[in-house]
């Protein structure tokens, strides 16, 4: 078990919920709202990622 888990996974899988009840009724607002929650919530994850120097760049 984890015991550092991702602060922003608990929104991520509200937001996934949200976006799939959204499929599940037909409900293109809360579908719309699910995904926009669940990108808002990868942020953190993305910021974090870019953080450090590519691995690919070359310096000269």
């Amino acid at each position: 078990m984890d015991r550092d888990p991702d602060p922003a996974a608990a929104e991520r899988m509200k937001a996934s919920i949200k976006e799939a009840i959204g499929k599940l009724t037909g409900d293109p607002k809360a579908q719309a709202e699910g995904r926009a929650e669940k990108a808002k919530a990868e942020i953190p994850n993305t910021a974090a990622s870019a953080e450090g120097e590519p691995e690919n760049v070359t310096r000269k």
